[in-house]
């Protein structure tokens, strides 16, 4: 299935407009092609203890009005040469139900991303490989483990996580170099807080759909930015 992204105009009648905040809503055109059930998660002695119900891949998370979620949105150009304080809250990745939650979740290149495991049972986190010269790792963490901070100090969209133990458990991590990032919410909202004014460039990336990217103006009033991906 082809696959293409289609910027949408800003159009501030779409979203939210804050002041300094730069919001709107990542939409799907087309049909995707249906989650798959994890069998081995399920069939899994400790993992289908944990959790309840069918549990599917989270490729294509669609809400409402084609909403599209776990798109990484983020400011791709604009701050170069510019230094800015680690974002407010921590990055936290949990090892919940074997699987990664988020999913999608987005950091600052510099700043520790806690990783906990709230399941009763021992996974690994495997970052195996890095396109930009972040330094792998494989640390196992056990039930009741201290969570532990790891550093990406590079930019990278995205650095996957894996766990070797239960091997269909991935997470991503969209590593930039200011804390002005991300993830669209299950009906494709998002909002990048406290963007100074000026004139940037946005990127929505989707793990399946890949990225598109769109000018923006920011002002005193904030601004708004949509984006469409579209399956052919």
């Amino acid at each position: 299935m082809k696959q293409s992204l289609i910027a949408a105009a800003i159009a501030a009648s779409a979203a939210t407009v804050l002041g300094g905040d730069v919001t709107g809503k990542v939409t799907l055109k087309g049909t995707p092609p249906p989650e798959k059930p994890i069998a081995p998660l399920m069939a899994d002695a400790n993992c289908g203890k944990a959790v309840s119900g069918t549990v599917t891949t989270r490729h294509f998370v669609v809400g409402a009005d084609h909403g599209l979620g776990n798109v990484f949105v983020y400011v791709k150009a604009g701050l170069s040469g510019t230094k800015f304080d680690a974002p407010a809250t921590k990055t936290v990745v949990d090892q919940k139900g074997c699987l990664y939650e988020p999913y999608v979740s987005g950091a600052m290149a510099g700043v520790a991303v806690e990783i906990t495991n709230s399941d009763p049972f021992l996974h690994n986190v495997n970052f195996m490989k890095s396109d930009a010269g972040n330094t792998p790792f494989n640390t196992a963490q056990g039930p009741g483990a201290k969570p532990m901070d790891r550093v990406f100090q590079n930019p990278e969209v995205f650095v996957k996580l894996q766990c070797n133990v239960h091997p269909w458990m991935f997470g991503y991590i969209g590593v930039v170099g200011n804390p002005f990032f991300a993830v669209t919410d299950k009906d494709g909202h998002y909002a990048i807080k406290g963007l100074p004014a000026g004139k940037y460039t946005l990127a929505f990336k989707h793990l399946k759909g890949g990225e598109v990217t769109q000018e923006v103006e920011v002002k005193d009033s904030g601004a708004a930015a949509n984006a469409t991906i579209e399956l052919k």
